[in-house]
């Protein structure tokens, strides 16, 4: 009988240690993740063989089927094919994206802007790039993964203060030596929590104590501000944030992502930030895609208007339940169930009454903070929301 060089009893460590983990089990056991939609039709999805609302997307403006979006996509397919099939710095840079940069800093009042073919990408360059060895970080405890890797990327020490907390900031920064360079890493908007950033009582003390600052504003570009033009356009203090970074995936319904800041800080990052360097440029269907979901944004309000009209719907449906919707002010909306397997079990129930949302738990959030992520749009329909209504009820009930 024929002997396998590779059977299991002599697999590595490392291989070994993917196949006995226990958290993939655990998730391949209940599989609340990785559910590959069959079809899509705006809000509406089909997951094996049953439509559903969706109710965890970022398509937040409802623009991903908006048919100037679909149009300009796919004419720019047509005259760019696919891929540009290299990065920007040596073969791979175009004119769509030199133009899609140049919209995007004149809408965030910037003057200069830089986008790749990931927002996590862009996001993670917009502190890797800036921050080096010897330098002291400042982030907010609750940021996003891709800001931590962009910290550890840059080698740069980092201190953590409490979330949302200008005052903790204050106590951390104070104790740092005052010839320190620091930087300051905070989100618009904390798409787990729903929460809008303490902007002006952060970027008084970044101010005060000479921090270079960065504002990840993935959620909170197209939702807040002028026309959507963000956080720091919703406080007016456009002109204090040095760094404003994001993803087109979510209210822009392409993908890919943005650094925008003073044209001396983008070109510093075209020079030494090694993941904009190597990075392969974003495609011309999505860059397409982005810019015309921009010139939507302007020229048809009612898509903005009509996401908070339903936000405020959904928040008092929720609160009118009793749920714990964790003090979110945006369209992302937590619901705080508290217990791991009774989180399992309402998503469950929502599933079942045709809503299909995202189940995140401990060490994802905070223990005792095991919740629903759910994500209102500008394409819920109002019988949608009573569908949904109806399901939260249910799942309540169940749970």
């Amino acid at each position: 009988m024929a002997f396998s060089l590779f059977s299991s009893k002599n697999r590595n460590s490392i291989a070994s240690r993917c196949q006995d983990d226990s958290a993939t089990k655990l998730r391949l056991r209940y599989a609340p993740y990785y559910h590959a939609m069959q079809s899509q039709q705006g809000t509406s999805v089909r997951l094996d063989g049953r439509d559903l609302i969706m109710l965890a997307s970022n398509d937040y403006l409802g623009l991903s089927f908006h048919p100037k979006v679909i149009e300009a996509s796919r004419a720019a397919l047509l005259k760019w094919g696919t891929s540009p099939t290299g990065a920007r710095v040596s073969n791979g840079s175009r004119a769509y994206h030199v133009e899609l940069e140049e919209k995007l800093a004149a809408f965030l009042g910037k003057e200069a802007c830089h986008i790749h073919a990931a927002g996590y990408l862009s996001c993670l360059s917009g502190v890797a790039a800036f921050a080096q060895k010897g330098d002291a970080i400042l982030a907010d405890k609750n940021i996003h993964s891709c800001l931590w890797d962009g910290i550890r990327l840059s080698t740069a020490s980092v201190e953590r203060f409490s979330h949302n907390s200008p005052d903790d900031l204050r106590t951390v920064v104070s104790s740092l030596p005052a010839n320190t360079p620091k930087m300051m890493v905070v989100e618009g908007v904390y798409s787990m929590e729903g929460h809008i950033a303490h902007l002006p009582g952060l970027l008084a003390i970044a101010n005060e104590y000479e921090c270079f600052n960065v504002l990840d504003d993935a959620h909170g570009f197209g939702v807040l501000g002028r026309q959507g033009r963000g956080t720091a356009d919703h406080f007016g203090l456009t002109d204090k944030v040095d760094i404003i970074c994001g993803s087109m995936s979510k209210a822009l319904a392409s993908t890919g992502g943005f650094v925008a800041g003073d044209r001396s800080l983008i070109e510093y990052m075209r020079t030494h930030g090694k993941h904009t360097i190597f990075s392969a440029s974003l495609s011309p269907s999505q860059a397409a895609a982005a810019s015309a979901a921009l010139d939507v944004l302007q020229s048809e309000p009612e898509h903005l208007e009509r996401l908070w009209k339903n936000q405020k719907r959904y928040i008092a449906m929720l609160q009118s339940l009793g749920l714990d919707t964790w003090g979110s002010e945006t369209p992302a909306v937590p619901v705080v169930i508290g217990d791991k397997m009774r989180a399992y079990s309402f998503w469950q129930s929502l599933m079942e009454k045709g809503v299909f949302t995202v189940i995140s738990v401990a060490p994802a959030v905070p223990i005792g903070k095991d919740l629903i992520r759910t994500a209102i749009s500008a394409g819920h329909t109002d019988e949608q929301l009573d569908r949904i209504g109806e399901a939260f009820a249910y799942a309540k009930k169940r749970s």
